[in-house]
């Protein structure tokens, strides 16, 4: 099949969520032989780089446009657009996009994201294509709670910007569904979530994230003899994940600084925001910004925590540590998606009384904490390999049907 990727970012390299997901799936298609060619708003050096590489190492054709300025945001405020969509889109990368349908015999496009369908709804070629070719939409989570969520954490006049972005994501996410032959989603919570706007559950389909466990894997050397050290790791800039490490540190951190004097945080992963940074000037936490190899702090990490109190959608940092069979602790957000049991494979904490809880449990439990580490990675090797999770995706693109439904 010849199959057109809409990413509304680089899908490489697979170092952040959606990347994460894209590239495997491109990845898996490629090694069944099918032609991918990838469109993407994208101009910065890094991004050209990386389109270089997924031409040359990966044999995908790449099509790219620069990115919309800041002035589409001000339009769309003024227009009645999403900002989603108008941070994503481009007229320039729009007629490459229509003239590309109408030179080539495309049998499939995905969109990755519901920004990127502006593309699809805005053009002009397909009612005068001899042969349509399948919409695939990967929503990967359902970005209009998403910005619901963020609604509530934000004051005026901020929070009525995402009401409106919420409200805006929402109805577009209703005409994908439409008008498109098959809507992906991460896993069947955020299916239910999408149930309360249609009871359609004829296109809706899941699609879960796998694992890379060649790189994610128990360290090799033993786990230092002080601490305890915790670890998050994400891109620091994102909201959840801004939200969730300030949160920790700002209610729990001081108390456990008290009962274990040597205990270190570790803040891993890239563009950390002036709040994440700020914590590196606290006792014991190290905020560090883009790290070449994350593994070293996996390696060195005793806990794994997750303190999510927004989230959507299956969180790949929770997959990681499992493979690494890091002991994890996270709020019933981090375990979103993950088929996985509080006490077995992972503990659950509500509250800032239940993490310090948990790590206690942790320290003073050392054998039964190697057995839940055990436990979880155990449920990534049987369960989470990309091959297994991406076996129903090729005939999705042919708009076959899943046998089994949803």
């Amino acid at each position: 099949m010849k199959i057109v990727y809409l990413c509304h970012r680089t899908p490489y390299p697979p170092n952040k969520g959606e990347r994460i997901r894209t590239f495997h799936q491109i990845e898996y298609l490629r090694r069944q032989g099918h032609d991918i060619t990838i469109l993407v708003p994208a101009d910065h050096p890094d991004d050209l780089e990386n389109l270089k590489t997924l031409k040359e190492a990966y044999g995908c054709e790449t099509v790219n446009a620069p990115t919309p300025g800041r002035l589409a945001l001000v339009k769309a405020l003024l227009t009645g657009d999403a900002l989603s969509v108008s941070n994503f889109y481009s007229k320039e990368l729009q007629k490459k996009f229509d003239d590309f349908l109408t030179s080539k015999s495309v049998d499939s496009v995905v969109c990755t994201s519901s920004s990127m369908a502006s593309y699809v709804f805005r053009s002009d070629r397909f009612g005068k294509l001899e042969k349509s070719p399948s919409l695939v939409m990967d929503f990967m989570d359902l970005d209009s709670d998403k910005w619901h969520q963020y609604q509530s954490l934000k004051p005026l006049p901020i929070s009525l910007i995402y009401k409106r972005e919420a409200r805006l994501i929402s109805q577009l996410e209703l005409s994908i569904h439409d008008n498109f032959d098959c809507c992906i989603f991460i896993s069947q919570a955020e299916i239910e979530l999408f149930l309360k706007n249609t009871e359609s559950l004829e296109k809706l389909r899941v699609i879960a994230n796998g694992l890379d466990t060649d790189t994610f894997k128990p360290s090799a050397n033993s786990k230092p003899s002080h601490g305890p050290n915790l670890l998050f790791t994400g891109v620091m800039d994102y909201l959840p994940n801004e939200d969730a490490v300030i949160w920790f540190v700002e209610n729990a951190w001081d108390e456990l600084k008290q009962r274990y004097p040597n205990a270190r945080f570790y803040i891993v992963g890239m563009n950390p925001s002036q709040q994440v940074r700020s914590l590196g000037k606290r006792a014991g936490i190290t905020v560090t910004g883009y790290v070449e190899d994350i593994m070293q702090y996996y390696d060195q990490a005793h806990i794994f925590i997750a303190p999510f109190r927004l989230a959507r959608g299956v969180q790949n940092k929770v997959l990681q540590a499992f493979a690494c069979a890091l002991p994890t602790i996270t709020t019933p957000m981090g375990c979103e998606g993950i088929d996985c049991e509080a006490g077995k494979e992972v503990l659950v904490a509500n509250d800032t009384s239940e993490f310090i809880q948990h790590i206690d449990w942790i320290m003073n439990h050392p054998q039964q904490a190697e057995e839940l580490g055990t436990q979880a990675m155990t449920l990534i090797r049987e369960s989470f390999s990309w091959d297994g999770k991406l076996q129903d995706f090729e005939g999705l693109l042919q708009n076959k049907p899943i046998p089994g439904g949803q």
